[in-house]
């Protein structure tokens, strides 16, 4: 069996979008995935299961959050190994940048590019594969990209800081 992990766009942020972690976890196991466990309230879940796509994995999700609920988000699948392998390339702690100031934006396919940063400075974007891979020194609130990474990641890419990111990762390596 693969471990997965899904991540949801704009579970419970702000005032709209809510969706009870138990009732993700419900949805989760009643598509016939096991070992079902989310991390924080703003869906992250980990689990085994047979199927092979996480394309097909995170479509079924997303129409079952759909069929129970009233809430619409973009689902994105990795597989462990996919979200070590995305950890593993990161070129902001690669080469010794603060962990606490990265972040990845994940998507269903390629990371789109983020075009000319140097408006942006300090803040960097850098796209490898399906992430895009973020070092935000002032944080992502104080952000000078922050807006545009909205307009980027919009509506299909959802974002993880790294502390969140390697905590679901050794979520799946446990399962594993």
């Amino acid at each position: 069996m693969a471990v997965m992990v899904a991540l949801l766009r704009g579970i419970n942020v702000g005032g709209s979008g809510k969706l009870p972690m138990a009732a993700l976890r419900t949805i989760v196991k009643d598509l016939g995935h096991t070992d079902v466990r989310t991390y924080i309230q703003s869906g992250n879940v980990v689990f085994r299961t047979s199927a092979r796509s996480t394309t097909a994995v995170a479509r079924k999700l997303q129409a079952a959050i759909a069929a129970t609920s009233s809430v619409r988000p973009s689902v994105v699948v990795r597989t462990g190994d996919e979200l070590a392998a995305a950890l593993d390339r990161d070129p902001f702690v690669a080469r010794g940048e603060d962990s606490s100031k990265v972040h990845l934006t994940f998507f269903p396919s390629e990371a789109p590019d983020p075009g000319d940063m140097s408006a942006f400075a300090p803040d960097e974007a850098v796209a490898l594969g399906g992430e895009l891979h973020l070092f935000l020194p002032d944080g992502l609130g104080r952000s000078k990209l922050a807006a545009r990474l909205d307009r980027i990641a919009a509506p299909n890419g959802t974002t993880r800081n790294w502390r969140t990111a390697t905590t679901l990762l050794d979520m799946a390596r446990a399962l594993a």
